[in-house]
């Protein structure tokens, strides 16, 4: 990074940056374990050749503490050396739609949405909708957006799959609680360089923006439709004035969509003993409860209740993602082995 050409060429400054951002933690957790190792050397020999009683009591209480901290930092070292999903750092594209259970679902959808703003907001990442089909009763049919920031994928990825809902619907009128779901899908952003698309496949269709009620109509047909023709994969973008924009967010939505669906064939042919037992992230899997009349969320994965339901829609939820990655690492060391 000191060399003259490099720092002249911010590119390959910028990728050192980043290189040297991720080496940093592991070369200050092993350290942390060379020094608690060399303290425990010197206490042991201390203890084999002192034969002053107090200056042994000092070395055997020096060598006991080493020991007792030495398995907590070799634990934290194995943790940063285990094998990094290359995606972690990549900015998220989330995608929310109403499932089952009609308005109640679509105005679900919409609590979850601004759930994952809030948390967004708290991470310092920056939130931009790429598509937005709204009911009238300010639900949400279906949701796009982009989370961009340091890290983004690596918290949201374990998202992905069916989130249920338990509490009385705003439209129910003799107090009964009622089940909807949600489904979340999450994918890393991807780069045009990394998948290329082949727009002989893909058609472009140009609309005008629409909205529920009237609320947010574009005026100008400037709204976006890509179709993967092969695969029949569908992008809309019309949350930009700027058609020119609407199209490259859309085009590279599409990319991000048919990069996850190859990652995921790829994954299918992997043995079970590999995979993750936090959850595979499937669409169809429920991974979550939020249950209103009695103030939880359950996340059915590892089995986590917390009783702060109000907090967790405002964004708490650190809590929650903390133990998904937990017992993702846990899982990963002992297939390490």
């Amino acid at each position: 990074m000191e060399d003259p050409d490099t720092y002249g060429d911010p590119a390959a400054y910028g990728a050192l940056a980043k290189e040297q951002r991720e080496l940093e933690p592991v070369v200050a957790a092993w350290r942390a374990v060379k020094r608690l190792r060399a303290r425990a050397e010197e206490a042991e020999a201390l203890l084999a050749g002192e034969t002053d009683p107090e200056m042994r009591a000092l070395a055997k209480e020096e060598l006991d503490g080493a020991q007792a901290a030495l398995p907590e930092a070799e634990l934290a070292l194995k943790k940063l050396l285990l094998p990094k999903d290359p995606n972690d750092s990549r900015n998220v594209i989330v995608e929310i739609r109403g499932g089952v259970g009609g308005e109640e679902s679509a105005l679900f959808a919409a609590s979850l949405y601004r759930m994952y703003s809030m948390y967004a907001e708290r991470r310092g990442w920056a939130v931009s909708i790429a598509n937005l089909n709204e009911t009238d009763l300010g639900g949400i049919k279906e949701i796009s957006f982009i989370v961009e920031g340091e890290g983004a994928y690596s918290r949201f990825k374990f998202e992905s799959g069916v989130h249920r809902v338990q509490r009385v619907p705003e439209t129910e009128t003799q107090g009964r609680v009622h089940t909807s779901t949600v489904t979340v899908a999450v994918l890393p952003e991807t780069d045009e360089v990394e998948f290329k698309l082949d727009m002989s496949q893909v058609r472009i269709d140009v609309f005008r923006s629409s909205g529920a009620g009237g609320q947010k109509v574009n005026k100008t047909s400037s709204a976006i439709r890509v179709t993967h023709i092969p695969t029949g994969t569908v992008v809309e973008c019309q949350d930009e004035r700027s058609q020119y924009k609407n199209k490259a967010r859309a085009l590279s939505i599409l990319a991000s969509r048919l990069a996850q669906a190859e990652r995921e064939k790829q994954a299918a042919g992997i043995a079970d003993a590999r995979r993750s037992q936090v959850g595979t992230g499937m669409r169809n899997e429920r991974i979550r409860t939020y249950n209103f009349p009695q103030g939880r969320v359950t996340d059915h994965r590892i089995g986590l209740t917390v009783y702060k339901i109000d907090a967790v829609m405002d964004g708490d939820l650190d809590e929650i993602i903390d133990g998904l990655v937990t017992a993702d690492q846990a899982e990963k060391l002992r297939q390490e082995g």
